[in-house]
């Protein structure tokens, strides 16, 4: 007994020098291919624009980039620089030097006046002094000056000098200084009369000197400095947008961004390249490694390995030639690659290779995560939908699946983001032309593609199940006996498959061609010989043992030769694996021991373990999947049963029973993953089966009379029963 479990799926799996070779090869072959489609576009059409010239087309961004911009930087600097103000010399040092010239020169302009208003003197000599004591007074101020009272001179004497004082003692620019002197008057204090206050203007205006000159040398300084104070300016293109559209001039600006693509002469774009192949080796390894750990049956073939490897490839390569689009990438129907893995392998296999071509699509449509989900959801959708494809309605609900998981993915990445109704209109009709266009590419290319990748399909497999099919016309003709059997077979293996969630249809299909070896030599098998002499009663059991092996090579060759797909060739060894002939066995035994007396001594015992066990055994394999186990039990099973006299449910459940038992205990399922629970529920899904194949009748007269009538002809011609093996040689 194999305990819990009667396969171990636990245990390691050693990774051989055969599974190294394939998998450089597959790896090697595969990422070239992912590489070169994802790569496509870094050796950019070498493109020839000069400043001023027009567009003949449409310039667009092959993929996103940021640079910095020789031109914008520039015009940046130069506007930085032309903000600034002219620069002049001045410092409180020069202002101070020019300040206290200008008040000795006013103090000097001013002091014969000061000794005119001298109270010693008449009236007649201070006006004669004041007639020449400051020359340069407009005609209105002398006079102004010589009818002034000496009380009123001081006062606009010392508001000539704080005028004086206050102007000097700031900035005044050379710019500025007559501007300055024509709006004196207009600074005068108040108290002043307006003749006093002109007057006070006039004496000022003489003697007032600019303090700070325009300087060409600070001017530059304070320009280059503040052009290197503007940080290099970046310019940040998306992938697919339009540089310059088709009629519009090029400028300098144009032609940086297109010089940052490298358009201008066509250079690889090293770093893009080394990120795609780092990509396609991420996916490529990952995907290959968890086939090999988690699908040895479909690592080991291939086919499958190709078929996955174009699907991804092809699939990706829609993708690219449609990235950077705001619609279009949306239209790619994604999910029929996930179909038909689903379909033709294995639903694990399609949601592994669903999830990568969602990374693959979010990375070529500038890393985004819409599209990722977008491929992903609405794949896994279309895959938990079509479940096994065999009716077209399938592929209809697969459609509306994937349509309504779209627009739910679209509607949440609108309310996230900034998107108005019309795009998300356009969106939904995108969904549904990706949803129909799943489903029609999966259930018109499924089919071809099972044939061309020897995969075998649901529809191949009705077929082959048609009585029609000619190696099953010739099984009813020339060997019928064997056609019953196989169609019981099929029977009991088909109840059985569903009770264990296995595949019913498979199963069916190969028990119907998987005694076709008998074809060869159909009287050497008991069902075939309608009552007849058994030949193997004339024969010594070695040679019967070998006889009846032979059909298993004789029925790989006769399907091979009908064309029947591999998978389904593949059970004909296995639904015997490496059982034994029991009948022939037992009988070799009791011939070896007759000598001796007969297995009930020691010498007789001692003879019969001598006999070559091996010469008893079929060549296998042992069955590898828990369909070949299914079959391998139902053979055996329905022959059995056959046998038996009294077929009431006591005799069929215990012949069901031993038949479990013995392959259980000759270790017959250790390479396939049945469990303790699945051989229960099989022996239960035969039982009924056979009950309702051997149901008892009303035992009609008629019928009784034929049987005594039968029964007394038979004792009387002396004709005695034959005994041989079984269907299956057990």
């Amino acid at each position: 007994m194999n305990g819990m479990l009667v396969q171990r799926p636990a245990r390691a799996i050693p990774f051989t020098r055969r599974d190294l070779v394939r998998l450089l090869i597959s790896s090697i072959l595969l990422i070239v291919a992912l590489t070169a489609v994802l790569a496509s576009d870094i050796v950019p059409t070498k493109l020839s624009v000069t400043a001023g010239q027009v567009a003949t087309a449409d310039i667009v961004a092959p993929r996103a980039t940021t640079f910095t911009s020789q031109t914008l930087t520039q015009e940046a600097r130069d506007a930085a620089s032309q903000a600034v103000a002219p620069q002049y010399d001045y410092t409180p040092a020069k202002g101070d030097t020019v300040a206290q010239a200008a008040t000795v020169e006013l103090n000097s302009e001013i002091a014969p006046a000061d000794a005119a208003f001298s109270a010693t003197l008449t009236e007649a000599a201070r006006k004669a002094l004041l007639k020449n004591a400051i020359p340069g007074l407009s005609d209105e101020s002398q006079a102004n000056l010589l009818a002034m009272t000496p009380d009123r001179w001081p006062a606009v004497r010392d508001e000539a000098r704080r005028l004086l004082a206050q102007l000097e003692g700031s900035e005044l620019r050379d710019t500025d200084l007559d501007s300055t002197r024509a709006n004196l008057a207009g600074l005068v204090l108040g108290g002043l009369q307006a003749s006093e206050r002109q007057l006070v203007a006039e004496l000022v205006s003489p003697v007032l000197t600019a303090n700070s000159s325009y300087s060409a040398d600070l001017t530059t300084a304070a320009r280059e400095q503040a052009a290197e104070g503007v940080a290099p300016v970046t310019v940040t293109l998306s992938q697919g947008q339009t540089i310059v559209r088709k009629g519009d001039p090029i400028g300098a600006l144009e032609i940086e961004e297109v010089q940052a693509f490298g358009l201008t002469d066509a250079r690889v774009d090293v770093a893009r390249l080394a990120g795609w192949a780092l990509l396609a080796i991420l996916i490529v390894g990952l995907v290959l490694a968890w086939i090999w750990r988690f699908r040895p049956t479909l690592w080991h073939r291939t086919n499958v390995l190709v078929l996955i490897g174009m699907l991804l490839v092809f699939t990706t390569l829609a993708l690219k030639l449609t990235a950077g689009r705001s619609v279009l990438p949306f239209f790619v129907p994604t999910a029929a690659a996930g179909i038909l893995i689903a379909i033709l392998l294995d639903a694990s296999a399609a949601v592994i290779l669903t999830a990568v071509i969602a990374v693959l699509g979010g990375a070529v449509n500038g890393n985004s995560l819409e599209i990722t989900a977008y491929i992903f959801l609405g794949g896994l959708a279309g895959i938990v939908a079509v479940r096994r494809g065999d009716r077209l309605n399938a592929f209809v609900q697969a459609a509306f699946a994937i349509f309504v998981v779209n627009a739910l993915v679209v509607s949440t990445f609108s309310l996230l983001g900034e998107r108005d109704i019309t795009g998300v209109l356009q969106l939904y009709g995108a969904s549904a032309a990706a949803a129909g266009g799943s489903a029609i590419a999966a259930v018109g290319s499924f089919a071809v593609i099972g044939n061309l990748f020897g995969i075998l399909t649901v529809f191949q497999l009705l077929e082959l199940a048609n009585p029609s099919q000619p190696l099953l016309r010739r099984l009813l003709i020339e060997t019928p006996g064997t056609y019953h059997h196989s169609i019981m077979v099929g029977n009991l293996a088909e109840r059985a498959a569903e009770a264990i969630g296995a595949d019913p249809l498979i199963t069916r299909v190969a028990a119907y061609y998987h005694d076709v070896g008998k074809l060869a030599n159909p009287q050497a098998f008991i069902e075939n010989q309608a009552g007849g002499d058994n030949v193997h009663d004339e024969l010594d059991p070695d040679v019967s043992a070998t006889i009846l092996k032979e059909h298993v090579g004789d029925g790989i060759e006769i399907a091979y030769r009908a064309h029947l797909p591999k998978p389904l060739i593949a059970f004909i060894p296995q639904h015997h694996g490496t059982a034994r002939l029991s009948y022939f066995y037992a009988k070799a035994r009791d011939e070896a021991a007759a000598p001796y007396g007969g297995l009930d001594t020691a010498e007789g015992e001692k003879a019969a373990d001598a006999i070559d066990q091996r010469l008893y055994r079929h060549n296998g394999p042992k069955p590898q999947s828990r369909e070949a186990a299914l079959l391998m039990l139902a053979d055996g099973v329905e022959a059995s049963v056959r046998s038996l006299s009294s077929r009431d449910e006591p005799a069929i459940r215990a012949m069901v029973n031993r038949i479990i038992g013995e392959r259980l205990q000759d270790g017959q399922f250790d390479e396939c993953d049945l469990t303790l629970r699945d051989l229960e529920r099989i022996r239960e899904a035969f039982v009924a089966q056979l009950l309702g194949m051997y149901h008892q009748r009303i035992a009609y007269p008629q019928s009784k009379i034929v049987e005594l009538e039968s029964r007394r002809l038979a004792a009387g011609g002396g004709t005695v029963e034959s005994h041989g093996p079984s269907s299956d040689g057990a």
